[in-house]
């Protein structure tokens, strides 16, 4: 068996998902139709989409399993199938969630959330390479399994919350709130930007390759595939015809990747504008008619539920089961890795929602930004400290 069939599964599954895509849309905004009663019923796309969905998830569970096949340990010990594996349980909570609540408008948003993810993946390496002695541990892959799943039912309170937030906020006025929600869905666009980079500059095959002092103080190459802004330690420029950095960032940040979040903040800017310019208003406003049918309560309640499954999912794979690993790899529980402190954030943060959640009322608007927020740490954790900042974590590339 192959690498190919686990490709390939994952690559039905993709399309399968944008179908799921397609079909919550047009159960959205389609048309409604009368039942013999007389009383206004939902079209039956939302049912295909479901249907999709479902196909995507057998699917993409089949690429996880030939490739844990193939590999002989489980496909989350790098950044491609990681990611990967992420989306993979954004769609299995989806398909859980929905089957409770039937709401449409959650797999618009959720759908579009596991392809990204998924294409946000492909952009890293995807050979199968054997694990480094630190990562041959079962406990590797039950703290990671488990994490991803927690984070994948988080992030339905995360487009839970989002959706709530689209639905009530005020769009003709221009305030703290709007600005805030318009930088989200900003956020969302760097992705965008970031998948988009590689495809842009790996068709032009652009390389710089420069010397600088690493990490342990040796001399060292380095090969940049996009422009320079930002250059490494020390960093001497060795291919002709290449300008130098704008800055050289510090041994402790690993600087092509700094250079790579930089480049796909500004190609989100530029998608985020002509988005603007095509729809002559903010892209919330612009997305808030089509979900105006959707309860507020309804969504509120969805994205409390998610969190409240995710949560302790996420304490005993993202802290007990990653300090048992830690102490089998590093004999140590606990050694302030950056992205040790940003899992323990993202515990807190959690905790600090339900607490204000259940014991001082916070529902609505306040519980769904909490809801937003949240997930854009763990997002933060997984693309910029683990891609930028140096730590025991930086195998995951």
């Amino acid at each position: 068996m192959s690498t190919a069939l686990s490709s390939n599964l994952l690559y039905v599954a993709f399309f399968l998902y944008l179908a799921a895509t397609i079909a919550f849309a047009v159960s959205v905004t389609g048309r409604k139709w009368r039942n013999k009663e007389g009383e206004i019923q939902g079209n039956r796309w939302g049912l295909f989409g479901y249907i999709f969905a479902i196909a995507g998830s057998i699917f993409s569970i089949g690429y996880f399993i030939t490739r844990w096949m193939v590999a002989g340990h489980a496909p989350v010990s790098n950044m491609f199938e990681y990611m990967t594996f992420l989306g993979i349980s954004i769609g299995f909570a989806f398909l859980i969630i929905y089957g409770i609540y039937k709401s449409n408008v959650l797999g618009l948003f959720t759908m579009p959330t596991v392809m990204l993810i998924i294409a946000y993946a492909s952009v890293f390496p995807s050979e199968v390479s054997p694990l480094i002695p630190a990562l041959q541990s079962n406990w590797l892959a039950i703290h990671v399994i488990t994490v991803s799943l927690a984070q994948g039912i988080l992030a339905i309170g995360f487009a839970a919350g989002l959706v709530y937030l689209i639905r009530t906020i005020d769009f003709t006025k221009t305030n703290k709130k709007t600005r805030a929600l318009e930088f989200i869905l900003y956020t969302l666009l760097c992705l965008v930007g970031f998948i988009l980079k590689g495809y842009i500059f790996g068709a032009l095959d652009y390389e710089t390759t420069f010397s600088y002092i690493n990490e342990n103080g040796q001399e060292a190459e380095i090969t940049y595939t996009l422009p320079a802004l930002i250059g490494p330690n020390e960093g001497e420029v060795l291919t002709d015809g290449r300008m130098d950095p704008l800055l050289n960032a510090p041994a402790i940040i690993k600087s092509e990747d700094l250079n790579t979040v930089i480049w796909s903040m500004i190609i989100g800017v530029v998608l985020y504008w002509l988005l603007r310019l095509i729809l002559h208003k903010r892209i919330g406003a612009a997305i808030q008619p089509l979900i105006m049918r959707v309860s507020p309560q309804t969504v509120d309640e969805i994205s409390y539920r998610a969190i409240a499954i995710g949560f302790p999912l996420f304490a005993l794979g993202g802290l007990i089961f990653a300090m048992i690993w830690a102490q089998i790899a590093w004999t140590r529980f606990w050694g302030w890795d950056p992205k040790e402190v940003w899992a323990l954030i993202t515990f807190l943060f959690y905790a600090a929602y339900l607490h204000l959640r259940l014991s001082k009322g916070w529902h609505g608007e306040k519980s769904a930004w909490l809801g937003v927020i949240g997930f854009a740490i763990i997002m933060f954790n997984l693309v910029f400290v683990n891609l930028v900042i140096a730590g025991l974590h930086s195998y995951a590339m």
